[in-house]
């Protein structure tokens, strides 16, 4: 009996003292810039910026190998604060004209008569904002829509819209305050 305690409190400790090391030698530190860049960017996970989320995009930005305007979701202002953080000039937004109207917010909307429950647009989602079953009919949890419209292509019946989110008390945001400061900064110069 005394054995078999012994025996498990030495793999116990060797194990223990095994994990601590791995933990130490092979530690990934994260850049902090990245970090603040990422906390920028809208975290819609749409791919309009050529990058498969904010978290990579924020990473190309951090390396200098993408612009600070390749964000439509983030428009402007966005544009503009990562301008300030990153000390590089401003510029346009880059997308079509469709992705640049920055202050209507979109919501997915199936229509549940049309929907033949393919699960497709599920699987497109990036942010798990569907609800459904196969060859049942589905829906958008409103909240967590982020309006990347990335469920919009693999719908075969076209079933699911676009729609704006009403403006009220609730989803009203205020501006970003480093917006104003930049403008103002502008104007004096």
């Amino acid at each position: 009996m005394l054995t078999a305690i012994a025996v498990i409190s030495l793999l116990a400790l060797f194990f223990g003292l095994l994990l601590g090391y791995a933990a130490i030698k092979f530690k990934v530190e994260s850049n902090p810039i990245v970090d603040q860049i990422d906390a920028l960017l809208p975290q819609q996970q749409c791919g309009k910026c050529t990058f498969p989320g904010c978290r990579p995009y924020a990473e190309a930005m951090a390396n200098e190998e993408a612009e600070i305007n390749q964000c439509p979701p983030g428009g402007e202002t966005t544009m503009l604060a990562l301008a300030e953080l990153l000390d590089r000039e401003p510029k346009p937004i880059d997308g079509n004209d469709d992705d640049l109207e920055e202050n209507i917010s979109l919501v997915a909307i199936i229509d549940e008569n049309t929907c033949i429950g393919c699960t497709l647009c599920i699987q497109a989602c990036p942010v798990d904002a569907i609800l459904g079953a196969a060859k049942h009919m589905h829906t958008v949890i409103a909240k967590e829509c982020t309006g990347c419209e990335l469920c919009l292509p693999p719908c075969p019946v076209d079933c699911i819209t676009m729609e704006p989110i009403p403006q009220s008390t609730v989803t009203w945001k205020w501006p970003y305050p480093l917006h104003t400061m930049v403008e103002e900064q502008r104007k004096a110069a």
